[in-house]
């Protein structure tokens, strides 16, 4: 992987941003999803819930993770950011791929998007633009590909095109030999992009907070992944169940206990708490890890990665 490294070009010097205004909302109405054959359906499971286990990495490239919850407002982007810096801290190189429209992973990784030409919709419409859509961040190690409003009404442009779910692991091939991960953050909703990711993905990563519809959230995204398996990805697994936004209530606290009896060799300890300070990091144009590495915030992530970086195999 090494000499492969050395011939990759460097990544793109993209402007970067501080005190920017940071959301992660639930999804926008109206998005499409898949007809045809290769329509995947999300209806809620009707048997037991089961998340199938990941496989190992194959030799020779890096592993690519989709983060991913049909439900908003969860915390797969904060994820990613953090997940991905802290990664690049430890001298992983990392590549984030935003497939979200709203476009917060180039504001947490301070890059200004507004000044980016070449971006995860150009990536799959066009897979040969892969190597030079990335840009460097505010991180050591961490390139990303920027998501913006352009993936709105993708779905329709790609509607009669052949092979139209497999873009995305086209356009990343190239790539996998010159990164230890590839984390893509996505959409709260399962239209042509998401499934893209499905498809790229040796696993995922399923962010869930600890609330009352958490584990029906899961029973609509298990549905998902066993038709992507069934139809488009046959080794696809989850590499883990993180729950997010973790308070101290009763409420909490049993919805969290549900999740561990569910799932217990998936789920990732500890728990990431409420934290202010993690949520105004991308504020900031930085994660948390260069913004407060020793808030409760920082601290859960720095622990949640530990616990990711064994299971992905990641090695330095």
């Amino acid at each position: 992987m090494n000499d492969e490294r050395s011939v990759l070009p460097d990544a793109k010097e993209a402007p970067l941003i501080v005190d920017v205004e940071f959301t992660e909302t639930d999804e926008v109405a109206g998005s499409p999803i898949l007809d045809s054959v290769e329509r995947v359906e999300t209806e809620k499971a009707s048997g037991p819930m089961e998340l199938p286990l990941s496989v190992p990495t194959p030799e020779g490239r890096g592993r690519v993770v989709t983060v991913i919850n049909q439900k908003g407002g969860v915390g797969k982007t904060t994820t990613v950011i953090n997940v991905a810096s802290q990664l690049g801290l430890r001298g992983y190189k990392i590549l984030v791929v935003d497939a979200d429209s709203q476009g917060n992973c180039a504001t947490g990784l301070g890059v200004d998007k507004s000044r980016v030409r070449t971006t995860t919709r150009d990536l799959i419409l066009n897979p040969e633009t892969a190597i030079n859509a990335r840009h460097a961040t505010a991180v050591d190690n961490v390139h990303m590909i920027v998501g913006d409003k352009t993936l709105i009404g993708l779905e329709q442009e790609m509607l009669r095109q052949l092979g139209r779910e497999r873009r995305l692991d086209d356009a990343l091939a190239p790539l996998l030999p010159h990164y230890d991960l590839i984390l893509i953050d996505t959409p709260p909703s399962l239209g042509i992009v998401s499934v893209n990711a499905l498809v790229a993905s040796d696993g995922v990563v399923v962010p869930v907070q600890t609330e009352y519809f958490a584990l029906e959230g899961l029973a609509l995204l298990s549905g998902t992944i066993r038709e992507v398996r069934a139809l488009l990805n046959p080794t696809l697994g989850v590499d883990g169940v993180l729950m997010t936004m973790h308070a101290p209530t009763t409420l909490n606290h049993q919805v969290a206990s549900e999740l561990r009896e569910a799932f217990p060799r998936l789920v990732v300890e500890p728990a990431i708490r409420r934290n202010i300070r993690l949520a105004e990091a991308p504020s900031h144009g930085i994660p948390i890890h260069l913004h407060q590495p020793n808030s409760a915030g920082g601290q859960d992530y720095r622990d949640v990665v530990s616990v990711l970086e064994r299971r992905w195999g990641l090695k330095r």
